[in-house]
């Protein structure tokens, strides 16, 4: 018999041309009437419908961004999501697995800055390198509809969904602090900004500095984006994290009104009863108008370098209830409108400009954070609310004064029809007050803020605005777009954003009255750019439409969405937001764009996150070109729960790679002992002894793997067919050739989603025929029935010793055969039986002492 070795380097190309040659993933929109109808062809039990078309199943992970190559990160989320396409494949769906590039960004654009390379062609390398390590993979990717977010042919349509936001009044243009490289000249984003607050590419003290922006009302979808998660099937700690990012909490809004400037500035509570005791004001540095109350005050200048140096603090520390209280006056006061009472007013960083309207009354005497800042500045401190017991004020009250108090009460220091009223009680009573008074009234706030599009940057989708004297802002007619990049020499911002410095682009004619108008030289947030792409590729090739929602309607919403956690806030919500968006406005069908969702965890090195720093990346083209992409494919998957971090480990790399190498060595042997592949792939019947028990452990596996794929433990899947390989090897000599045929058949159909060059080769050698082709193995259920089971036995919960026994064995005769087990009697002997637990089909535990 001929010397088998398994060689990856030849198998894998082998494949991927043949898969390439073929376009064997690419699959066509076939709308049907029913689809045109409004009605989708959904998957029923995975499988084919009763009509004998396939059901449709879009698998999708979120899109990378283009940036030297692909990391490790990369490799598992594609070995997850093609593992998931393949399976749907062989349950008969028609999988739509497309693939494309969030090309747009920072990253390319300081690229530029540093090189002079335009941001273009390092993009086009990266993508390059992508393509080429994602084929290498033999990711089972529709190229047919490969994109890039920073094409014109794509862009054009980021642009026409802005322009509907801006005519459905959902994009508009205010002030907003934005943090300012005053020697550059230029906005700097968070990442720019070091732990100093400096700016990093020169070293200035960063500023905070209000400019216009332009924004979406994502507000307006606060209440739908919290409700809605309960129709989809997503983590339950996404769903919880994009709960907290709302935010919603009822309360009331009440105004307080400067009267030297007459500026009213609205404040939102959920502690309307603690009005009576608000003795100061403070707002976020962030604020609009800290500036402009400060202005010809003597805290001006302290109040402007205050301001700067909250920069340098995340919300997290600013918000930590332990860390000293710090502030500046701002030389105003505001009239508290439940007593007509003038309290100072401050900046504080303790005020985050996410929460409520970005000021707050403060109330020292039953907040702690307010009670902190009001004895570090010698404020008043007003209680008006006093604990029904002794015992309630001291475990609610730390403070030697029995303050702050956050417990419940009775109200004091109060108008009499509240006076002695449980504050429970007199928070309907006193909304209702604050609205008959016109002081306020009952609202309900969220954390959730408009979303900020604006970026003064060059690499990125125009924003297509014109400015005209005569006109005011015009929108770019759609038949002008897309607003196609200049080419630029500069992409430093000085002052403005670099595309001001194209004057040749900007100065054009206003569309409506033909006079001169300037194009928004900002461009938008690559988040835009993300957050409808899902769309984009069901109609890639639409030159006439973003999208034909008829196709649409055959392909979403997306059935199986994969990505890293990282993305479960913002990149999720936003595309959450513009597909309801863009159904109010008749341009879709469907309210949510992921029906499921996965998250998949973090591979570590040595214990941590893999940095350059810290030496410890692995490069997936390097495991690659060692040991094969099947391999690669398999441990990342193989190492742990994918939902879960995992820590990668040279060792079992190798291990895995000894797994596929001894699967194809036996496989390739079977072939040749066999002699010409047959097709149909069967172990006959009548079966006994060896033949029958490589039999039974086969349907095992078909039903393990089966079950595991639906749950992505894939970990566990691929665990089993080792134990079946495991099994085929020891009865290679034993079990009849068409019995083990069958078996190494089986177990690659099973680890075809995981490892599909290695398990194309052994189907095709076994058997003539491409396993891709094949439908999913279904375990006989008679199969799975076993005459005899291995009974654990446990002597005071640990485990001693196994032994086979049958399946309707009573209790009693478990007990006996858990007693007469060698090792369990070594451990029972001269010991008094206490107790004998019996699970029936598992194990019997025997207590002595």
């Amino acid at each position: 018999m001929a010397e088998h070795r398994y060689d990856p380097h030849e198998i894998e190309p082998r494949w991927q041309a043949v898969w390439a040659d073929e376009h064997t993933w690419e699959v066509a929109n076939e709308v049907s009437a029913e689809v045109r109808d409004g009605r989708r062809a959904m998957p029923s039990g995975g499988g084919a419908q009763s009509g004998g078309r396939a059901s449709n199943s879009y698998v999708l992970e979120m899109l990378p961004y283009p940036s030297g190559e692909p990391h490790i990160g990369h490799l598992k989320c594609y070995s997850v999501g093609d593992a998931i396409a393949h399976f749907h494949r062989r349950l008969g769906a028609r999988v739509l697995h497309p693939m494309g590039y969030d090309a747009f960004g920072l990253p390319a654009e300081n690229h530029a800055i540093k090189t002079g390379v335009h941001p273009r062609d390092s993009t086009a390398e990266s993508i390059a390198s992508f393509q080429r390590q994602f084929r290498s993979w033999g990711i089972s990717i529709d190229w047919s509809r490969e994109l890039a977010t920073c094409e014109p042919s794509y862009y054009r349509w980021t642009q026409w969904i802005f322009l509907e936001l801006y005519r459905a009044g959902l994009a508009y243009r205010k002030e907003a602090a934005v943090k300012w490289c005053p020697k550059d000249q230029t906005v700097l984003a968070n990442e720019q900004v070091d732990a100093d607050g400096r700016c990093e590419r020169c070293g200035a003290i960063v500023e905070v500095k209000q400019l216009e922006q332009w924004f979406l009302r994502i507000t307006d979808y606060a209440e739908r984006l919290l409700s809605d998660l309960e129709e989809i099937e997503w983590p339950e700690h996404v769903k919880t994290m994009q709960r907290n990012w709302i935010g919603r909490s009822e309360g009331a809004e009440v105004t307080f009104r400067c009267e030297e400037l007459s500026v009213d500035y609205p404040v939102f509570t959920t502690r309307p009863d603690t009005l009576f005791g608000a003795t100061f004001f403070v707002m976020a540095p962030e604020h609009p108008d800290v500036m402009r109350l400060a202005s010809g005050t003597p805290y001006e200048q302290a109040v402007h370098d205050y301001v700067n140096h909250a920069l340098t603090e995340t919300n997290e520390e600013r918000g930590n209830a332990e860390k000293p209280k710090t502030g500046v006056p701002l030389g105003r006061t505001v009239t508290n409108p439940v007593n007509g009472e003038q309290i100072q007013m401050y900046v504080a960083d303790y005020v985050l400009m996410e929460y409520g309207t970005g000021a707050i009354m403060a109330v020292p005497a039953h907040d702690e954070r307010d009670y902190a800042f009001a004895r570090a500045f010698d404020l008043p401190i007003r209680r008006v609310i006093v604990p029904p017991s002794a015992e309630d004020a001291v475990e609610a009250a730390p403070g030697e004064d029995g303050l702050p108090y956050t417990g419940d009460g009775s109200l004091i220091n109060a108008p009499a029809e509240f006076d002695g009223m449980h504050n429970r009680q007199a928070l309907g009573a006193i909304v209702e007050w604050l609205d008959r008074e016109g002081k306020g009234h009952a609202s309900i706030n969220y954390r959730l803020r408009d979303w900020l599009v604006s970026r003064q940057r060059y690499w990125g989708a125009p924003i297509p605005i014109l400015y005209c004297e005569q006109c005011g802002m015009v929108p770019v007619p759609d038949e002008q777009l897309p607003v196609e990049l200049p080419d630029i020499e500069d992409y430093t911002p000085k002052g403005r954003s670099p595309l001001a410095a194209a004057e040749d682009w900007v100065n054009t004619k206003c569309p409506e009255c033909g006079g001169s108008a300037r194009r928004e030289t900002d461009t938008m947030d690559t988040f835009v750019d993300s957050s409808w792409y899902f769309l984009r590729y069901c109609d890639a090739r639409n030159d006439d439409a973003a999208w034909d929602p008829a196709v649409l309607r055959e392909w979403m919403p997306v059935d199986q969405y994969i990505g890293g956690v990282e993305h479960a806030i913002l990149h999720l919500m936003y595309a959450r937001f513009f597909t309801k968006a863009l159904a109010d406005l008749g341009h879709l069908d469907f309210q949510e764009p992921f029906q499921a969702l996965f998250t998949q965890g973090m591979v570590t090195k040595d214990g941590s996150k893999m940095s350059k720093s810290k030496g410890n990346v692995v490069s997936p083209a390097s495991i690659v070109e060692r040991v094969g992409a099947d391999t690669a494919r398999c441990y990342i998957l193989f190492v742990g729960p994918p939902d879960q971090d995992a820590d990668w480990a040279d060792e079992g790399v190798d291990g895995v790679h000894r797994f596929l190498s001894r699967l194809w060595r036996l496989s390739a042997e079977t072939a040749e002992r066999v002699g010409a592949p047959r097709a149909e792939l069967s172990a006959g019947d009548g079966l006994d002894g060896d033949d029958l028990a490589l039999l039974r452990k086969t349907h095992w596996a078909i039903d393990k793997v089966s079950g595991d794929l639906r749950r992505f433990a894939f970990n566990t899947a691929i665990a089993a067919v080792m134990e079946l390989l495991n099994d085929c090897s020891r009865l290679r000599d034993s079990a009849q050739l068409d019995t083990l045929r069958f078996a190494l058949g089986t177990a690659a159909s099973l680890l075809f989603p995981f490892a599909p060059h290695v398990c194309s080769d052994i189907y095709a050698m076994l058997t003539g025929e491409r396993v891709w082709e094949q439908p999913w193995p279904q375990a006989e259920e008679t199969l799975l029935e076993s005459e005899v089971y291995e009974l654990v036995c446990q002597v005071n919960g640990k485990v001693r010793d196994r032994v086979q026994a049958s399946a309707d064995a009573s209790p009693q005769e478990l007990k006996d055969l858990c007693r007469t087990a060698p090792n369990v009697r070594v451990h029972i002997d001269g010991k008094e039986l206490v107790k004998e637990i019996v699970v029936p089909g598992k194990l019997v535990n025997l207590v002595v002492r």
